[in-house]
Parts: C-alpha cells; structure tokens; sequence
C-alpha cells in the first residue's frame, strides 16, 4: 500500500461524524464544508495557494448551505490540463430512529455500548461490534468515511504534486440525501474552474457507500457508471358516492392498489444491461387526500414509486408505466362489475353493467386538455399556482402531486381517470461504453489498481459495471439523449424551477464515473457501520493508484 492513512482516515471520519449534518438542518452542512476547507488550510501546499480551497452556497435553495471545493495543480514534466474529479457527500440522513440516545448517533467513541444497552441487536451486529473492525455512527458510512478518504488522498498528493501530470479536484457537496443542491450548484463552479484554469475533466470518482448485494457476497466492487433512477407516480381520480351507495362510487383508492400490485417488487419491470439486472420497483408513498374521516368515498388517490434503469429512457419507462397504469385500470373496472353482479344476485337486484372506462393520461396529456379548454385563463392560473407554491417552498414530490391536482380542477371531463408523471428529479442513468476511448481509459485504470492491490487487500476486489444506488455522479454524466432527459422533465408537473438539472451544464463536464467508496452495511440505519480496514486503507489506496495512472 503506497498511502499509510488508516488513522488519518480514521480520525477524520471520527471527527466529521462528530458534526451533525442532517440534510437540510441549517448550519450542519455548511460546518462540514468548513471542516474540510479548514482541514486544507493548515497543509503547506495550500499555505501557499489558498485560493485553492474555500466554500460556496448552493443556489436556488430553501436552506442556506455550503459545499467544499479544493484543488491541486500537478508540476510532473509535460503537464497536461487533464483533470480528475473526485466527489463526495458530506451530509446525512436524519437520526430519529435514535429516539432518546439521538445525540450518540454522533459519537463513535460512545455509540456501541449505547447500542449494547438500550436496543435489541442482531447476532450479525452483535458480532460486528466485537470485532473491533466496524466503525457505528450517522454518516460513518453513508458517507463522511468516503469523503475522508478523498481528503488523505488529496493531501498526499498536495505533498507530491510532482506525481500529477496534471490536475485534481475535489468536492464535498451538501445536500445529495435529498433534492442534490450541492451537486447541481456545484455544476457552474467546475464549469468556471474549467474556464478559468483550462482544466480538461476526463474522469470522476465518486467515494459513496456500497453493501453486499447477496447473502454470503463479502465482495468490496469498483463500480463503473451508475444506475439511474425515476419516480414514476400515479394519481387516480375517482366517482365519490355516500357509502350508503357504494358502487355509484368508483373508489381510487382501488385503482391506486392495483398499480401497485403490478409494480411493487414486479421482476419483469427489471432492466438489465451488460450482465447486471436492477432491482425491480418498490412503492414509495400511497395514500387518499382526504384530510379528515367522513363517510364519502375518496376522490383522489396517488402513489409513487422508485424505479431505476440500467439501459431504459425516461421515455420508455413512462410508456410502460402508462402501460401497466391501462391495464390496472381495465382490471379494476371488470373486477368491480363481477363483484357488482354477485352483489346484485345476493341483493335480489337487477344488474347493469358500471359505467366506467379506462382513462389514462400523462402529466402532458392533463396539460394540454386544460390549456385547450381554458387558454390564457389556465396559463395565468398556473402561473399563480406554482408563484404561491414557491413561497411555500415545498418538497418537490408534494408540489407534483400538488400541480397535478391543481390541472385536474380546470378539466371538464370529471369521470375517472389516472395520470402518470414524474415525481421527483430524474437520476440520469451512466452505462459505460468501452468502445469509448475516454471511458476505456478509466475503466483500465481503475481495473489495473484493483489488481494491483487485491494481494495485499485481506478483502475481496472486483469490479461492476453499474454502481446500485443513487449518487451524485448521475448529474455528471448522460448516456441518455438530450432529448431523452428533456421529456423527462415535460413529464414532471414541478413547473420551470430554477433548481432543477441543466442539461447543458453536465454536458460542458460530461465525464466518465466511477465509484470506489466506503463499504460497510445498514446505511441509513441505527447499526450504520463502516468496515474500517477497507475504507481507511484500501478505498484511498485504490483512488490513489486510479489517479496516479490516469494523470501518469
């Protein structure tokens, strides 16, 4: 191992988890970012260029809050302008499942023998925490380990700029356990660096968490690329009738069961590319509008759910989505006409066939009808509509759900319907293309540094080509068409918000991704842990190798 940095990572990650920073809590994010500027201002290198280091805001953002960037120019012979980008999120989850010991959450020291004594573990945790080699506490995992790693890296090269025959850059940014503030302001930083330095980015890693994937899989992976992610999210208008007259009601709340039935955890709703498989989708969020009990059927329902891609487009998702949400609706409506008849016979009553019949419609589609019907009136209500909901500042997933029921009160076609939209930011899917020569190259640089450390590693190395969760790396990079990600974005009822992604901005960058991050298990969870000897000691050494031969 070239780097010795395993008690530097680790008191680093000791003290990052120290610092709260709950995403979206003021104050905790923005004392990250001035834990890792500061961390750089006492080296020697950045004594003498602190314009190197600092922090910035994010834009367009409810929350005022930080993100870090520091950098190095190489001095090797020959210098090049290639750079290298390295990227990690300092901000966590929240800490309620903590209850009365939350404050432990923080506090690694502390924390296991809280843990011993106040909750019911595991064996598997149990073990883990005798062991000695699992470091327990808020972000010790997901992902503050990950983002210290970088920062042993970046002083070692800090040391030895003479290694690099070219740049590298570092970012913390805030925000990615939520609506990705930091990365997207982060964006317009890189992209002046690049201006104003002539920096040319020919490669990110990322340092985010991963897990074993299987039971058994004690696997530590490289990944290349990274899965996307959409929310596809359906809400359902139905008929309301007293529940004295129940089947002159057409029940939302049923149709929305039905879509999640063929949803929820659907194998063949799996996306698979170059040998890997998605997991399928999983519902999200499900519920009726009503605010209060009365004793009228619900008018509206809607349910989301997480969905992610592999080699899919926003576009033929939303078209299986449509699919499925026709095929519920069609299924709903002959299941309530056979339960109608059988009640009908029980009831000695005549029976008719219901009236109803499936209406699907995309968020576009809802658009179009009201702008059709109203005209002017309806733009200058929306225009309203979406100025008082940014006052509101809401979450994003709220103000879709909000607009779509906002356009459904200037249809006049009242009878049941269901519409499909995005619901939230679409996390662009990253498939790598070794036929590409940049991709190729970092692929074979960070192979090479797997095999190169897999002796001496005491864990498992290999590499994937799909990185499984969500990260920051996925506003990077496209592999989808702009035309693709513009549809997306038609689909989601969130209106022109500032915040949302430019496609032109991760175009100027639009870099190959690759994650070598902190490995350990239950993030997001109370036992979070981080195995300590991969991601203090092996995580930097395989960035470090990846660096050195890309910028060789």
């Amino acid at each position: 191992m070239k780097l010795d940095c395993y008690e530097q990572v680790k008191t680093l990650t000791e003290r990052m988890v120290a610092i709260p920073s709950v995403a979206g809590v003021p104050g905790g994010e923005s004392r990250m970012a001035a834990f890792v500027r500061d961390f750089y201002r006492e080296l020697p290198y950045f004594r003498e260029h602190p314009e190197q280091t600092g922090v910035f805001r994010t834009k367009n953002d409810g929350v005022e809050r930080h993100c870090a960037l520091t950098w190095i120019r190489g001095t090797k012979e020959g210098g090049s302008p290639e750079t290298v980008l390295l990227i990690g999120h300092i901000d966590t989850v929240d800490v309620g499942e903590f209850g009365d010991w939350r404050e432990l959450a923080f506090d690694t020291g502390r924390l296991p023998e809280a843990l011993r004594t106040h909750f019911d573990l595991s064996p598997q945790v149990l073990a883990d925490l005798e062991s000695g080699e699992y470091m327990f506490g808020r972000g010790a995992l997901d992902m503050k380990s990950g983002v210290a790693a970088h920062m042993a890296v970046m002083d070692w090269f800090s040391r030895h700029p003479d290694e690099l025959r070219g740049n590298l850059v570092q970012v913390c940014e805030c925000d990615e356990e939520d609506n990705s503030h930091g990365i997207l302001s982060a964006l317009d930083e890189l992209i002046a660096l690049q201006k104003r330095e002539g920096f040319r980015y020919i490669a990110c890693i990322n340092s985010d968490y991963s897990t074993a994937q299987d039971e058994g899989d004690d696997s530590r992976c490289v990944y290349f690329g990274s899965v996307g992610k959409l929310l596809p999210s359906f809400m359902a208008f139905g008929k309301e009738a007293h529940v004295g007259a129940a089947f002159q009601a057409f029940d939302p709340n049923l149709l929305i069961a039905e879509v999640t039935r063929r949803l929820s955890l659907n194998p063949d709703l799996c996306d698979e590319a170059l040998g890997e498989c998605t997991l399928p989708p999983i519902s999200l969020k499900q519920t009726d509008t009503k605010d209060r009990y009365t004793v009228q059927t619900a008018l509206c329902a809607y349910a989301y759910y997480n969905l992610f891609t592999h080699s899919k487009s926003p576009a033929q998702v939303l078209e299986t989505c449509v699919r499925e949400g026709e095929s519920a609706f069609r299924e709903v409506i002959d299941r309530l006409n056979e339960r109608y008849a059988r009640y009908c016979e029980k009831a000695s009553r005549p029976f008719s066939p219901l009236p109803w019949q499936p209406r699907v419609l995309t968020w576009t589609q809802l658009w179009q009808q009201a702008e059709a019907l109203h005209g002017e009136a309806f733009l200058r209500g929306m225009k309203d509509f979406y100025a008082a909901k940014e006052a509101e500042n809401p979450d994003l997933r709220v103000l879709c759900a909000d607009a779509v029921r906002e356009v459904w009160k200037w249809q006049r076609d009242k009878s049941p319907a269901l519409v499909v939209f995005f619901g939230s930011l679409c996390y662009p899917r990253i498939q790598t293309d070794e036929g590409d020569p940049g991709q190729r190259r970092l692929v074979e640089a960070a192979r090479k540094a797997t095999a190169r450390l897999a002796p001496e590693a005491e864990r498992r190395l290999r590499t994937r080509m799909f990185y499984p969760y969500i990260s920051d790396m996925s506003f990077l990079a496209v592999s989808d068409t702009p035309e693709d990600f513009a549809a997306a974005y038609r689909e989601m009822p969130a209106g022109n918000r500032p915040d949302l992604p430019d496609l032109h901005k991760i175009l100027q960058l639009n870099m190959p991704v690759c994650n070598i991050g902190s490995y350990g298990f239950d993030g997001h969870m109370l036992t979070e842990r981080v195995d300590m000897l991969h991601t203090f000691r092996n995580v930097p050494n395989l960035t470090y190798e990846t660096v050195r031969e890309l910028l060789k």
